[in-house]
């Protein structure tokens, strides 16, 4: 069968070739850049561009089943460019999928767009939506993807959205790390004294890839699936990091409403230095950290995550050997570098 996955150079999308790889299937591997060197003889990567329907008409002609995981990922309140890819991008590549006669759409999406702060500690497939203008802007453009995908849902498309909660585990070759993979590796090696209290629900990449796969086949039309894993403390996760890689764990707690209080100090600086860590959103996380209910997806598409321990495990043993985990036949298409994806 011929798929097409844009953003196949990043991290989701890699782990998602590799996949697609192992099933046998015929892929359009979709990126701004083209990645150079040998490819699998399966994987044809081609060059388009979300925002372009002309261009996304061509890459997708042929295709039976579209997975499109382009998304630019910030913690800003503002990010303009943001918006478009994860609004528009959305509407651009499922009219494309019409007009070429796709056969079904995967649009991943995000928890995000779901509204953490106003679900009352728990969220399922029908709690608030992220419609707040206060929000970060990817909170807002996840939710607001999802409605000009159900735009084009109405004119015929048959689409499924996947929701992961907190991405992170294997294979990873993003330079830097996702956020949450570079964390791990500090704690692993032993360079986490302390860390600021709170949990995330995290999924290991490679059960958010399977699910994918596992909603293209099973998942209703115009029906939301979360793909999440286990809710986790961050002190709790790089003291299994540092424990798998012979080291002592944090020491120390920080109370996030303590580091809240900083943050008008601590945002400004941030933006000196380029980086969104040190902001209202990316606290907001910690603070809110509401229970995600992936029952949904167990029970429709038979979606099971792998224990957390596991990913945690496994993500330790790439950082010491990026190969060990990377199936030989898909090797090649690895390694490449992303560009704000998933």
């Amino acid at each position: 069968m011929k798929v097409a996955v844009t953003g196949a150079a990043g991290y989701l999308g890699t782990n998602l070739l590799n996949l697609l790889v192992g099933r046998g299937h015929e892929i359009v591997a979709v990126d701004r850049v083209v990645p150079e060197g040998p490819a699998d003889p399966n994987v044809t990567w081609v060059s388009g561009n979300v925002l372009d329907p002309e261009s996304m008409r061509t890459v997708l002609a042929g295709a039976e089943i579209v997975y499109h995981l382009v998304a630019v990922i910030t913690l800003a309140e503002k990010n303009d460019l943001a918006w478009k890819v994860n609004t528009e991008g959305v509407r651009v590549v499922a009219e494309a999928a019409l007009d070429v006669g796709v056969r079904r759409m995967v649009h991943a999406s995000s928890i995000h767009a779901f509204d953490q702060y106003r679900c009352g500690g728990r969220i399922d497939e029908d709690a608030q939506r992220s419609t707040v203008e206060s929000l970060p802007v990817y909170d807002r453009s996840k939710w607001a993807g999802e409605i000009e995908l159900r735009k084009v849902i109405d004119q015929g498309l048959d689409a499924v959205i996947c929701n992961p909660t907190g991405v992170f585990g294997p294979v990873d070759h993003s330079t830097p790390l996702s956020r949450i993979n570079r964390t791990l590796e500090d704690a692993a090696r032993g360079r986490v004294p302390a860390m600021i209290d709170g949990s995330f629900d995290l999924v290991d990449v490679r059960d958010v890839a399977q699910g994918l796969i596992l909603a293209s086949e099973r998942g209703r039309t115009g029906e939301n699936y979360l793909l999440g894993g286990s809710m986790i403390s961050m002190m709790d996760l790089c003291r299994l990091a540092a424990s798998n890689g012979g080291k002592k764990g944090p020491r120390f707690s920080i109370s996030p409403r303590l580091v809240g209080g900083l943050i008008p100090i601590l945002e400004p600086i941030g933006k000196m230095l380029g980086t969104d860590v040190m902001s209202r959103a990316a606290l907001g996380a910690l603070l809110s950290a509401p229970v995600v209910d992936h029952g949904k997806a167990t029970r429709e598409i038979d979606y099971q995550p792998r224990p957390i321990e596991d990913t945690v495990r496994d993500l330790v043993a790439f950082f010491s050997d990026p190969n060990q985990l990377t199936p030989p036949e898909t090797r090649q298409i690895a390694g490449r570098p992303p560009l704000d994806r998933h």
